[in-house]
């Protein structure tokens, strides 16, 4: 069975491509498993160019295919932003509750309709070769007045889903990985891995 190495070292993220990516005839492991110790500056411009760079780097290190991701969560009110810089928004050391404490503070005087979001996930399958595949994810929803939920990671708690009346960290993980910009890039990522392993 080949390996696919999960190029994150993020704990949430490794669960759901686990989840995501199960049945597919693929033996996932992670860069912890096989011991990379290498860290990636996310140096680009794009999701994009940083899913590239992570999954090329840890793709030609470990000679197995590998999966990157670079998602962000992208608030109409601040112009786009966090964006690219979701993860280092409040700081490069910043707990997921400074950041989402950090985000509910700039959109303080922000009124409910106008609190619109999405979440957008990119995912760059790469070959020890070099050879790169892209899949792309979005989901849109409402940043919330507060955090609500104790499942996810990151901005999951004040994601909130009009139509299912629901943040993202109040949804169970079978819930979250039917609708989540993860689940929709995945989908995705598996027929592009089912036609590699063939």
């Amino acid at each position: 069975m080949p390996k696919l190495l999960l190029a994150t070292s993020n704990p949430g993220k490794i669960r759901e491509y686990r989840f995501l990516l199960d049945g597919l005839g693929y033996q996932i492991t992670t860069l912890t498993e096989e011991g990379i110790v290498k860290t990636v500056i996310e140096s680009g411009n794009n999701y994009e160019q940083n899913a590239r760079l992570k999954a090329l780097t840890y793709a030609k290190l470990s000679h197995f295919t590998a999966l990157a991701d670079d998602s962000g969560l992208e608030v109409d009110a601040l112009n786009g932003e966090p964006g690219i810089k979701s993860a280092r928004f409040a700081g490069e050391s910043a707990s997921d509750i400074d950041k989402v404490n950090l985000l509910l503070a700039r959109l303080k005087d922000t009124p409910w309709e106008k609190r619109t979001a999405y979440f957008k996930c990119v995912i760059a399958i790469a070959s020890p070769g070099g050879h790169v595949k892209f899949c792309h994810g979005e989901c849109q929803g409402i940043i919330a007045l507060e955090a609500t939920g104790r499942n996810g990671f990151g901005y999951d708690p004040i994601f909130f889903f009009p139509e299912i009346g629901k943040t993202m960290a109040e949804l169970s993980l079978a819930i979250k990985n039917q609708v989540s910009h993860r689940a929709q890039a995945s989908h995705e990522a598996r027929y592009m891995l089912q036609q590699l392993h063939g």
